[in-house]
């Protein structure tokens, strides 16, 4: 009996862990997007949106390494978003300089 149940909760563990998946490919397009607005000048452009980017993007890798994976995946993609507004805003503020 006690064999049965500790296999049982061996077999319940091994279940929860395959449950949590990583969020690579969230992590690498929110690094992606973040290196993309740097050489955008973003951080010049639009250094509010560029450090929202930086907070929220180390927060991901933080929480990853902590295999908070739900949590790292949501910083991931705010990490993403703002990287991608202050991109979008520091090409922007450059394409209106060459008029």
């Amino acid at each position: 009996m006690i064999k049965l149940l500790t296999l049982s909760f061996i077999l319940f563990l091994g279940a929860c862990s395959l449950t949590a998946s990583r969020p690579k490919e969230e992590m690498s397009l929110a690094a992606a997007a973040f290196l993309a607005a740097r050489e955008a000048n973003a951080h010049i452009s639009a250094p509010d949106l560029y450090r929202k980017a930086e907070f929220y993007l180390l927060k991901a890798r933080d929480t990853y390494r902590k295999k908070y994976f739900d949590k790292a995946k949501d910083y991931a993609l705010l990490a993403k978003k703002f990287a991608e507004n202050a991109e979008f805003v520091a090409l922007k503020k450059a394409a209106l300089e060459d008029l």
